[in-house]
């Protein structure tokens, strides 16, 4: 009997510190995403100087930045997530 509740308590612990790690790793990816969409439409009006400002503004760090005539296009990171945006004013 004291195998079996030593077993579901080890179980349980291991499913916690799991949950717990994709929940991190959630919350980094909404961050780089989060960052990438602030810095593409600021880098729109401001350039690469903007972008940056606002990629760690939202606690992320601008890995690259690309313009392509109207068209803006960011990768940033938090952590070791890291996601892309592309923002435009042209038609």
């Amino acid at each position: 009997m004291v195998l079996l509740v030593t077993v579901a308590v080890v179980l349980a612990g291991l499913a916690a510190v799991a949950t717990a790690e994709l929940g991190v790793a959630m919350m980094r990816r909404q961050c780089a995403q989060t960052a990438a969409d602030a810095a593409a439409l600021a880098g729109v009006e401001g350039g690469r100087t903007a972008a940056v400002r606002l990629a760690v503004a939202n606690h992320g760090q601008l890995e690259a930045f690309g313009r392509d005539g109207w068209t803006v296009t960011v990768t940033a990171r938090c952590g070791r997530a890291t996601a892309r945006a592309t923002a435009s004013n042209g038609p």
